[in-house]
């Protein structure tokens, strides 16, 4: 039986204190900048950029593709993200599965470290074994799903339909813990609704059984991805605890990053939707930090639309050469990433409507050359906004 849970007047207090100093303040100074790195445990995340958990978004193609980001042919920098994350992944799913089929959910490459495995799953002995199942498969950190806010997690107990049961998280936190020596971090909403505001307490819970960091969406399941991210709770669970605190939702621009860690005090920053629409993103976020603090006004690089062209090119070619066991239908994939990708190119709608009646991996390919082509002949470089709403993309389950 799930037992009630409701927001600790205290921290309620706590939460308001900072949301109240944050509306005081003025804007982030020109130094605020995300940190250059954060340790959780032995593992050290070099920059302090966290790619969020997607379900049917981040696996190993697409995480390797934002691993290496570039801004055009010759580049070989590195996006500048410190820490990637797998598709959130059930533990009963990693247990009652044999080896042989694992590698579809726990696949990756030795260019993905530093790589964590988020499970999501209600019982303690199939979660401790489905991690030391990451664990024996090299990854370098496991991570639980308390967030994502989908009717068919939280119907079973998962995802955060286990906010509602503090004592329930304290015995799967215990048995984990136990069960694996690699770090072992946490990534939750505020709570159920606004009546069970609970991330303080389950941070100060993470902290006293022996994790290593825990991750903060700073919404609550009920609002899903609508309205604002409340970020003055973030910055409740980072005076409430002293391991690293992650803070999440919101981060649309480099300028969004630096502003959540200056008031937030949050030592790393996950990103999620921006990133399928704007794979630069880390690498925007290194460029800024490179200028914070030189006398320059910070400034990064925008993509153009051949840029985007040949991040798509690049993509799904990725994505015909990968295994077909591992990532799935490619063909879907290519039309699922087409949506994302053209959002902010002139005549996009277009080629999302050309893309999605495609019929094969070659159809996609020859529709992405025809649309830039004609582009290239008809007009001169035109710029390309990246999206101002997350509301207007396409949704993708990450907590």
């Amino acid at each position: 039986m799930v037992s009630k849970v409701y927001t600790d007047p205290a921290s309620r207090a706590r939460a308001d204190r900072f949301h109240a100093a944050a509306e005081a303040s003025a804007p982030a100074p020109v130094t605020a900048r995300v940190p250059d790195e954060v340790r959780f445990g032995a593992v050290r995340i070099a920059p302090a950029t966290i790619l969020a958990p997607m379900a049917g978004v981040t696996d190993t193609v697409f995480r390797r593709f934002i691993k290496h980001a570039s801004f055009g042919p010759g580049t070989a920098e590195p996006s500048g993200c410190g820490l990637i994350m797998t598709e959130f992944t059930s533990a009963d799913g990693i247990y009652r599965t044999r080896e042989s089929k694992r590698k579809r959910y726990l696949h990756f490459y030795e260019d993905e470290h530093p790589i964590s495995a988020q499970l999501f799953g209600s019982d303690p002995h199939i979660l401790a074994e489905a991690a030391k199942i990451v664990e024996q498969c090299g990854f370098d950190l496991v991570d639980l799903n308390l967030g994502c806010p989908a009717k068919k997690v939280v119907k079973c107990n998962g995802g955060s339909g286990l906010l509602r049961d503090l004592p329930h998280i304290k015995v799967i936190f215990e048995t984990v813990r136990a069960a694996v020596k690699i770090p072992f971090t946490v990534k939750f909403r505020m709570g159920w609704d606004d009546t069970q505001i609970v991330c303080v307490e389950l941070a100060r819970l993470a902290e006293s059984c022996g994790l290593q960091a825990v991750a903060l969406h700073a919404r609550t399941r009920e609002q899903g991805y609508s309205g604002e991210a409340r970020w003055e709770w973030i910055a409740a669970v980072k005076d409430a605890v002293k391991l690293p605190v992650i803070g999440n939702g919101d981060i649309r621009t480099p300028e969004d990053a630096a502003l959540m860690v200056a008031k937030t005090g949050c030592d790393a920053v996950m990103i999620g939707r921006t990133a399928p629409s704007n794979p630069w993103i880390f690498r925007q976020i290194a460029q800024y930090n490179a200028r914070v603090g030189s006398g320059e006004r910070p400034l990064y690089e925008q993509p153009t639309a051949e840029d985007r062209h040949q991040m798509m090119r690049t993509y799904f070619r990725m994505l015909i050469e990968e295994d077909d066991g591992i990532i799935g239908n490619a063909t879907g994939k290519m039309k699922q990433f087409a949506t994302w990708f053209t959002h902010g190119i002139p005549g996009g709608k277009e080629l999302r409507k050309v893309v999605y009646d495609a019929r094969s991996e070659q159809q996609v390919m020859d529709a992405v050359e025809r649309f830039f082509a004609e582009r290239e002949a008809n007009a001169s470089e035109e710029s390309v906004a990246t999206p101002s709403s997350l509301e207007q993309m396409p949704m993708a389950d990450c907590g």
